[in-house]
């Protein structure tokens, strides 16, 4: 029988320690009971008491809007800032800009929803906007925050590029704009999706900027959670987190189904590529015999 290894034993823990309380919640979804400490049978009167719960509903679909915009602006902004760290090395305030985009990775959480909030609280009293704080302040907090995760992506994704192709482009007479969109992004585009991706959990998952920047009617899922849990796990709380998991789950599975296809077509056709090579010259080597 085949001893199982030290870095066995400690992986298999690891995943343990990470996907049993998953296995958990997802089990106690279904408890029949009201109270979770006790189980009462296998149900999904919780499931079906969401369509119900309009409060906790509204809660998960204005999370999902904030994390849609968010993943979008945080993506734009992210690159344009990758764009300039990397290709424009030489310009005043370079070392400032650099720290400015990376800040909010080391910055804690408490200082920069304080922040923002003062902000806002400052710019209602000049400007007269934000009139109250709600999904447009959440937006831009979270935008602000998920942006230096997007930077530091994409211009890891960009320093690996080869700038030949970009100038043999621009030598031929495609305008910068165009190289930009047309090489440029699509060689990016892994990091783009990547980035994209954690600014939408990340801002999903975000509950101290957005206790800080929200307002009356703009309570997201996390706030929706934690308020509740406070006063005790509710089995409504279970079947949200459940569903979020599966959610998370199939996009997971599409992605790696996606990206095989992808890698299975680009196998092939190098393959291909590499056969006809080798018959060119077979065929080249026959002719001089």
């Amino acid at each position: 029988m085949k001893r199982l290894s030290f870095s066995n034993v400690m992986l298999w823990a690891g995943l343990a320690f990470i996907y049993l309380p998953m296995v958990i919640l997802v089990i106690y979804s279904f408890n029949g009971s009201r109270l979770v400490t006790v189980w009462g049978g296998w149900s999904v009167k919780w499931y079906v008491g969401l369509l119900d719960n309009t409060q906790l509903m509204s809660a998960v679909a204005r999370s999902l809007e904030i994390a849609l915009y968010t993943a979008i602006s945080a993506v734009i902004l992210g690159t344009l800032a990758a764009f300039v760290l990397t290709r424009i090395t030489h310009f005043k305030g370079r070392t400032l800009f650099g720290g400015l985009v990376t800040a909010p990775l080391v910055m804690p959480e408490v200082i920069t929803g304080l922040s923002l909030l003062l902000l806002f609280v400052l710019m209602a009293q000049l400007f007269g906007w934000p009139a109250q704080r709600g999904l447009s302040t959440i937006w831009i907090a979270h935008t602000t925050f998920c942006s230096a995760y997007v930077a530091v992506v994409v211009s890891s994704r960009l320093r690996e590029l080869d700038m030949s192709i970009e100038e043999a482009a621009m030598d031929l007479g495609a305008r910068p704009w165009k190289v930009f969109f047309l090489i440029t992004v699509p060689m990016i585009a892994p990091s783009l999706a990547a980035g994209a991706m954690m600014s939408f959990a990340l801002s999903l998952d975000d509950l101290v900027l957005a206790s800080f920047v929200s307002g009356p009617g703009s309570t997201t899922l996390p706030m929706e959670i934690f308020s509740a849990v406070r006063l005790g796990v509710k089995p409504e709380i279970n079947a949200v987190a459940s569903l979020i998991l599966l959610a998370v789950s199939f996009a997971t599975f599409l992605a790696w189904f996606f990206s095989q296809r992808a890698e299975e077509k680009r196998k092939k056709a190098l393959q291909q590529a590499m056969d006809e090579t080798t018959g060119k010259a077979t065929s080249l080597q026959a002719e001089k015999a």
